[in-house]
């Protein structure tokens, strides 16, 4: 009897926030729909915003990708989790636990060590479901990363994957973005990457041509879809970064002043508040000053002010009153 094998669609992207994580959510409930068994993996992801499942956390973004898979959010779906604490440092979390050898390791070194754990996870959920789908992180083109790479073309190769290369057409550059990342890629690489997808765009989409045309004419590579700008699709954002179009519609009528500290954990909690129609919240960098905030972060009665704790709870409340002390001495002086 052969044994199941699911077969597995991978996301890549140009850049980061060129909409991996949406397209990867979108892709698992679509999945799902068509009554297949599904999961989604990703390798590696960076981010503050986690969720605690079984046997320990997972990054936010794997956790909502699950439950549009209609699956159980599991350890296995983010092998490895990194929680930046400082610019140049990041604590490891290893299959849901923090993993404090690892969090010592040099950046590069660290690679081939987790590697067997990160594959042996995905081969479980291959075994497991119908179809995997796969994020990678950040672009796949980045050759200086590219020998230490366990969560971009080694994982599309070891897993054979039908690979989709996405981009943000609103920053502009897109046609140039998606070939020069298909170009940066190796031979056997380059046949893995089964479509380019236009994600963001406004406008009318027959403006487009001839370029979706020329670029397959230079890669041989079809544009298989053009996304349209979706704010208001109601899902947190990855990095935990506000932007306050994307909510779910209808009107504001409060104002719920975060206080964004530099290592602010899971700040994608608030994606509730911006989906209830009745509160917005809005990102207040933790060095900002904003007239009447001791008594109220809002415009209006009834306002107010949340604050979520750090990576380093510590050091990010000494910054606001820090940058207080010094707008103060400036305005003195």
């Amino acid at each position: 009897m052969t044994e199941k094998i699911a077969q597995c669609v991978m996301v890549l992207g140009t850049t980061s926030g060129a909409g991996k994580s949406w397209l990867t959510t979108a892709l698992c409930r679509y999945y799902a729909r068509q009554g297949l068994k599904v999961a989604p993996f990703k390798a590696q992801n960076m981010s503050n915003n986690a969720r605690v499942v079984e046997r320990g956390e997972i990054g936010s973004a794997q956790y909502f990708q699950a439950l549009a898979a209609r699956a159980v959010p599991d350890v296995r779906m983010n092998p490895l989790l990194l929680k930046p604490e400082q610019d140049t440092h990041s604590q490891v979390v290893l299959m849901g636990q923090v993993n404090d050898a690892l969090t010592a390791m040099d950046w590069r070194g660290r690679s081939e060590r987790v590697w067997p754990t990160v594959s042996q996870a995905l081969d479980e959920l291959r075994a497991e479901n119908d179809v995997v789908v796969i994020e990678g992180a950040g672009s796949p083109a980045e050759i200086n990363l590219k020998h230490s790479d366990i969560v971009n073309m080694r994982v599309a190769v070891h897993a054979g994957a039908a690979c989709l290369l996405v981009t943000d057409i609103d920053r502009g550059g897109a046609f140039a973005h998606l070939y020069g990342t298909w170009a940066m890629l190796d031979a056997a690489e380059q046949k893995l990457v089964k479509g380019f997808v236009l994600n963001k765009f406004r406008g009318d989409a027959a403006l487009l041509a001839p370029g979706p045309q020329m670029l397959q004419d230079l890669t041989g590579v079809p544009t298989v879809a053009t996304l349209p700008m979706w704010w208001q699709h109601g899902l947190p954002e990855e990095d935990g970064v506000f932007d306050d179009r994307s909510r779910a519609a209808g009107p504001i009528t409060k104002t719920i002043a975060v206080i964004a500290y530099p290592r602010i954990s899971n700040l994608d909690e608030f994606q509730p508040l911006k989906n209830g129609r009745l509160d917005h919240p809005a990102r207040l960098q933790a060095h900002q000053r904003r007239p009447g905030l001791a008594a109220r972060a809002g415009a209006g009665p009834g306002d107010c002010r949340a604050c979520r704790a750090g990576r380093r709870s510590a050091g990010d409340l000494r910054r606001p009153a820090n940058a207080g002390r010094g707008a103060d001495r400036s305005a003195r002086h």
